[in-house]
């Protein structure tokens, strides 16, 4: 399967930089879930980076093996919160 950025989301990066994207979708243990913005499906993915920081990677399908990186950023205290607790469960 390979990412590729959407041109928009990737010059829209703030404070989180395209290697630690890679890493996160690269990651062994990431948290893949469904969701809708603005009428567009997506998988927000979750993950950290080799150093530990938790982030949210958005990717859409874009053919059959293929996806867009359409956002990246830091989660959330609450989606931290929900994904430290699966990462005890997992």
């Amino acid at each position: 399967m390979g990412y590729d950025w959407l041109p928009e989301a990737l010059a829209a990066l703030l404070g989180v930089e395209p290697y630690e994207v890679a890493q996160v979708l690269a990651a062994r243990r990431r948290l893949p879930l469904a969701a809708t913005s603005g009428g567009v499906r997506f998988i927000a993915v979750m993950g950290r980076t080799h150093a530990g920081r938790p982030l949210v990677v958005a990717v859409r399908k874009v053919g059959e093996f293929d996806q867009q990186i359409i956002g990246a950023r830091e989660m959330t205290p609450a989606e931290l919160k929900r994904f430290e607790a699966w990462e005890m469960s997992a």
